[in-house]
């Protein structure tokens, strides 16, 4: 073999050994698990649930940090900024990668940026007053917004171009009414002006912080916006149960991600050890405590799938309700 083609051999397999090595040694060092909200909301528990046994099934610490603003695409900016090792991991859910750069000016990051490793959770939806708004069903709720036309109820939102903000331009569009949008950094702050009733509702995930709240009369749970009632939540109708809003569900999942150019073998290292830890029963007990079911095995391929099927269906409703980015 002449001189040259048995250099370039030699090169190739050495290139093949350090890719086999990263493989097998991946992680070396701890891995960063970024959650885009503050802590104290959903995204937050379902960090703090799966980062020790993730990092049991990786051979390292796993840390959440939190990063809210800019409906979550702080936090997915920094890890599309950081390295495409698969030390950087993101908690990333249609609000984040699908929606906010369809309504959010601002936002420069985009679905195909991502590459989804492993579903995590999916969650139950609700819509929450304030404790004296003084309604008791979403068709109250809609009655009373027609009334009050001249000073718009408020609702509040994780940010411009979340799933929740993106709910209610479907309801406003659907029925006529007109609301005020009040957009917050996450949960845990709006929760707590629901609570204070600085805000008048909002569409968000059910969590038990919440329910705490509604049993000490804090705040009212009027209505879930699955198709059908949650097994977790069963005593609150769905929003289709009412007159107003016949046939209208949606539904939220949380996964987690990493940067589309970060290494095969590293991405399916992570695959295996988040599919592990989702079978954890401890895991899955706490994920139900949370009003969230844990997602079931999935392939990579199906993973991928999903993904491009989710990112299709809301562009499309984007494009139905007309939503322009502000």
């Amino acid at each position: 073999m002449p001189n040259p083609v048995r250099r370039l051999a030699l090169i190739a397999g050495l290139l093949l050994a350090a890719s086999a090595s990263l493989a097998q040694t991946y992680p070396v060092k701890q891995v960063n698990l970024m959650v885009p909200y503050p802590a104290g909301g959903p995204s937050d528990a379902i960090a703090r649930i799966m980062n020790t046994p993730l990092g049991k099934e990786l051979g390292q610490q796993v840390i959440v940090e939190n990063l809210g603003g800019v409906s979550g695409a702080l936090a997915a900016q920094k890890v599309l900024g950081a390295p495409a090792d698969g030390y950087y991991l993101f908690q990333g859910s249609p609000n984040e990668v699908i929606l906010a750069p369809l309504a959010n000016a601002a936002v420069k990051v985009k679905a195909e940026d991502f590459r989804l490793v492993h579903p995590v959770a999916e969650a139950t939806m609700v819509v929450v007053t304030r404790a004296d708004l003084g309604v008791r069903s979403v068709d109250e709720l809609i009655a009373l917004a027609r009334k009050s036309a001249d000073r718009p109820l408020t609702y509040g939102s994780v940010g411009v171009g979340s799933l929740y903000h993106f709910i209610l331009e479907d309801v406003q569009q659907r029925t006529g009414i007109k609301l005020q949008h009040v957009p917050y950094k996450g949960n845990a702050p709006l929760m707590q002006d629901l609570g204070g009733g600085q805000v008048d509702f909002a569409v968000l995930v059910y969590s038990a912080a919440m329910g705490a709240l509604a049993d000490q009369g804090r705040l009212k749970v009027i209505a879930q916006l699955g198709a059908q009632r949650s097994e977790l939540l069963k005593n609150v109708p769905t929003v289709g149960e009412g007159e107003s809003l016949k046939n209208f569900s949606y539904r939220i999942w949380t996964g987690f991600m990493v940067p589309k150019n970060t290494p095969e073998d590293v991405v399916q290292r992570l695959h295996g050890a988040i599919g592990k830890a989702l079978q954890d029963p401890g895991v899955r007990s706490q994920l139900a405590a949370q009003t969230q079911l844990a997602a079931a095995p999935v392939s990579l391929a199906d993973a991928a799938k999903f993904f491009e099927a989710e990112t299709a269906h809301y562009r499309a409703l984007a494009k139905k309700i007309q939503l322009q980015p502000q």
